[in-house]
């Protein structure tokens, strides 16, 4: 049986765990250090799913005034398709609303046409393409929810 699922504040030990999970949901993955240094930067939102104490699934995001970005977003693929990114971003709308951000933005590869028909089912919209954005040279979709 499967425990329930808990969405927590990231801390710099689940960063290991959080890396795990990066690594084997991205082609072009942060390194490590770089999650432990936004862990401890200031105006971040930087969030952890657990299950059983594990962590499954994370969010990273930063605002600033009445904006903010969401940078990293990933499930663990044995945990996915079952509302834990849901969980996830509705903790990040929560957040937002309670600190008066009036826009998220994210991006997500042109050809990952799942992640585009999530964030869709969430309300953002494709705001424009950023060609090469990423290191392998994929352009990105910028999409954008207004609140």
């Amino acid at each position: 049986m499967k425990g329930e699922v808990l969405i927590d504040m990231a801390r710099l030990g689940d960063v290991p765990e959080i890396h795990r999970i990066e690594e084997s949901s991205f082609p072009s993955p942060w390194r490590l250090e770089f999650f432990e240094r936004e862990v401890a930067a200031s105006h971040r939102f930087n969030l952890v799913a657990r299950r059983n104490g594990i962590v499954i699934g994370y969010l990273f995001a930063m605002w600033l005034f009445d904006e903010m970005h969401v940078n990293k977003i990933a499930v663990l693929e044995s945990e996915r398709r079952q509302g834990i990114a849901d969980l996830l971003m509705d903790r990040c709308f929560a957040f937002a609303r309670e600190h008066d951000v009036h826009s998220i933005s994210l991006e997500v590869r042109k050809s990952n046409g799942v992640a585009q028909e999530f964030y869709r089912k969430l309300a953002f919209q494709s705001s424009y393409v950023r060609p090469r954005y990423y290191p392998d040279g994929e352009a990105a979709v910028v999409m954008t929810r207004r609140l």
